[in-house]
């Protein structure tokens, strides 16, 4: 057989998509939804890889967000997990095709902690915002002067610069607020409003600013007084966003060593408890808002 004539062609070898170092928090989250979705219909990585013509590495980093599907393989992976919610597919379809430039947080990466970029990629995507903090002011509502002041007290404590950095940060985040564009509730414990990180001006400060806030147009701010007998659990500070269906909720919660996330469908059904129970013991909006103005004022009389 010539040379020419005879040679037999091979198909080219596929190019395997390559390896993203950092996934986005969104990313990851396609990456977790496609793994629910396999594990409920009962496959491992192998049997779901041999399905629809992945091998078990590609599936393994599908789901970790490390590479990217197409949406015409997505739906392929749906139909062999025997997925037919539908809302879920598309809400996940649009994670995918989203060609929006990066985020603002973007800018920050490489110069803060990951966990400060995620809190604000939570709240970038989020279709509504509910907060409840129970040992400070919310950072979205929170002043310049009072986020300076908590980030100040942080033990060991942080490099002027860092304090500067993170509040900024910080500050830039309550756009999202600030403008109306995502609903957002803050429901805020009493032992929050009492809190001082810097002195009573501070405070006051910041007291006002609370309620100047709770009256902008798609805010809510509640108080859970101490006259309440039991506090919700869980009793620390979370923020719960709210995707385009509820498959997609996430609550994120502030700790010690750092900000976990929660999207399980057992945890995120938790949440969303809590939050419930919250809008039946916390003080109304008006009642909340004339309740920080006797904060205030008390607090006034005794170091005025």
């Amino acid at each position: 057989m010539s040379s020419q004539h005879g040679r037999l062609r091979t198909p080219l070898a596929r190019k395997e998509p390559m390896a993203r170092p950092n996934p986005t928090l969104r990313q990851r989250r396609l990456g977790a939804e496609l793994r629910r979705m396999r594990e409920q219909a009962g496959f491992g990585g192998s049997q779901l890889g041999r399905a629809v013509g992945m091998n078990p590495a590609q599936v393994t980093q599908m789901e970790s967000g490390k590479i990217g599907i197409s949406v015409e393989r997505l739906r392929t992976i749906a139909a062999a997990c025997m997925c037919v919610n539908q809302p879920l597919i598309d809400a996940l379809a649009d994670i995918i095709t989203e060609r929006e430039k990066p985020g603002w947080w973007e800018e920050y990466r490489g110069t803060l902690a990951t966990d400060f970029l995620e809190v604000a990629e939570l709240e970038g995507h989020a279709r509504r915002l509910s907060t409840y903090t129970i040992t400070f002011v919310p950072g979205l509502l929170q002043t310049g002067a009072y986020a300076s002041a908590v980030f100040s007290g942080s033990f060991p404590p942080l490099p002027r610069h860092e304090v500067d950095l993170r509040t900024a940060f910080r500050m830039l985040r309550q756009r999202i607020v600030r403008s109306g564009t995502t609903p957002y509730s803050a429901f805020i414990h009493e032992a929050a409003l009492r809190m001082q990180f810097s002195g009573t001006k501070v405070l006051a400060e910041q007291l006002d600013s609370l309620i100047e806030d709770s009256e902008r147009p798609g805010t809510s701010v509640r108080v859970v007084p101490f006259s309440v007998d039991a506090l919700p659990s869980p009793s620390e500070n979370f923020t719960y966003a709210e995707g385009p269906i509820p498959e997609l909720d996430t609550a994120q919660m502030d700790t010690g060593p750092g900000c976990p996330l929660f999207d399980a469908p057992a945890h995120v059904a938790k949440f969303r408890a809590v939050l419930t129970q919250m809008a039946t013991t916390a003080l109304s909006e008006e009642e909340s808002r004339d309740f920080i103005q006797s904060i205030k004022k008390e607090m006034e009389s005794k170091h005025g």
